[in-house]
């Protein structure tokens, strides 16, 4: 914060100021996301599905949906991103044919470690430096915010 500008941000009130605040950390997202498209291939977005399909194979397209808390239409394009690319392997679930069963390829488990410079390994940094509580409330903020988004 430069010299000058705390008046200037109490003056936006307590909304106004979060909103400011959300607007530069999807900034940051967005850009370390291009960042990340350029030399790995991959968005944050995709990076995210990546990692979470290394920690459960076998899931199904709704429950990764769920899981993200995106309609499942959504997730459609990134999940045929990655298929083309040859990093998700889709197939029906053998119990319910309109399940669709989801799996890292070889090539996608490349891409499941852990790797500098992408969004999570500044999540990773940032919770490292905050005290266990300071997490929890900001995940439980997060969470209702998302809810109230959600509620229209």
């Amino acid at each position: 914060m430069t010299k000058g500008q705390g008046g200037r941000d109490a003056q936006l009130g307590a909304s106004l100021e979060f909103m400011r605040l959300l607007w530069a950390v999807d900034h940051g997202f967005q850009a370390t996301s291009k960042w990340m498209q350029a030399t790995l291939g991959v968005t944050a977005q995709q990076r995210l599905v990546i990692r979470i399909l290394g920690l459960r194979p076998e899931m199904s397209a709704g429950a990764l949906a769920d899981m993200l808390h995106v309609h499942p239409s959504t997730l459609t394009g990134v999940l045929q991103r990655l298929e083309r690319r040859g990093l998700v392997r889709r197939r029906p679930d053998p119990a319910d044919g309109r399940r669709v069963i989801l799996s890292l390829t070889g090539k996608g488990h490349q891409l499941e470690r852990s790797l500098a410079g992408t969004v999570e390994a500044a999540v990773g940094r940032t919770l490292k430096r905050l005290p266990p509580r300071a997490v929890a409330h900001a995940k439980h903020s997060l969470k209702v915010l998302a809810e109230e988004l959600q509620r229209r």
